[in-house]
C-alpha cells in the first residue's frame, strides 16, 4: 500500500504531536523524518511541505516547548488571588516539576546541541522565556510593594532562575541520590532564595 500524502486532515499538527511523543518516550536523537513518516503513514515529501528540514521541525518544537513551560509557570504567578510569596513558591515548584515530568523536552530546551536554533527563536530578554519573564515581573511586583529588595531585577532573576535550573538538571540527570531528598532540598533552596530576595523589615 502506497503512503498517501493527502489523507491527513491536519498533517502538521499530527507531525508535531508524534514528534513530541518521540522526544518524550525515546529522546531527541531518535527523532527522524523516517520515524515521523512511518508513524503518520505518509511520505517524507509530505513532511517537507510543512517543515523544510529536521532543524525547522525542531525549532518549532522548541517554540512549543517554551510556550508550554512558560504557561505552566506563568499561570500561578499571575494569580493575584494568592499572596505574592505563595505564588513565588508554587511557581518555583512547578518549574522543577515541569522538568521532572518532561526530562527529554527540558534537555532539548536548555541543552547545547540545538542552542543555535534556540538562539534564533528567543532571547532571555523576551517577555516569555521559560517563565523567566514572569519571574522577573513577580520580583518587580514584590519590589514595588516593599516585599523584595530593590535591586537589579534582571540580575536577581538570573540568580534565582539559575538555582531552579541547577536543581532541575540534577534531578532529571539522576545525579547521585538527589531525587530521594528533593523535597528537603527544594525547601532549603527556596528559603535561600527568599534570604537573598526579601527586603529587611525595619
Amino acid at each position: 500500500m502506497l503512503k498517501n500524502d493527502y489523507h491527513h486532515g491536519n498533517l502538521k499538527e499530527e507531525l508535531l504531536s508524534v514528534a513530541l511523543n518521540v522526544i518524550a518516550t525515546r529522546g531527541i536523537d531518535e527523532l527522524t523524518l523516517k520515524v515521523l513518516a512511518d508513524a503518520t503513514g505518509t511520505a517524507r515529501t509530505a513532511i517537507y511541505k510543512h517543515f523544510k528540514s529536521k532543524d525547522a521541525l525542531i525549532k518549532t518544537i522548541i517554540e512549543i516547548g517554551f510556550e508550554k513551560f512558560d504557561e505552566s509557570v506563568s499561570l500561578i504567578q499571575t494569580d493575584k488571588n494568592r499572596p505574592l510569596i505563595d505564588r513565588f513558591y508554587l511557581a518555583a515548584k512547578v518549574y522543577i516539576e515541569f522538568a521532572r515530568s518532561n526530562p527529554n523536552l527540558y534537555r532539548l530546551l536548555f541543552g547545547e546541541k540545538y542552542a543555535f536554533l534556540r538562539g534564533s527563536t528567543m532571547s532571555i530578554k523576551d517577555e516569555k522565556c521559560s517563565g523567566f519573564g514572569t519571574f522577573k515581573k513577580t520580583i518587580e511586583e514584590g519590589q514595588e510593594n516593599g516585599i523584595f529588595k530593590k535591586e537589579d531585577s534582571f540580575q536577581k532573576t538570573i540568580i534565582l532562575w539559575s538555582m531552579l535550573h541547577g536543581l532541575s538538571s540534577l534531578l532529571i540527570d539522576g545525579f547521585k541520590n538527589v531525587d530521594e531528598i528533593y523535597e528537603e532540598l527544594f525547601e532549603k533552596m527556596f528559603q535561600d532564595m527568599l534570604a537573598i530576595t526579601v527586603a529587611k523589615q525595619s
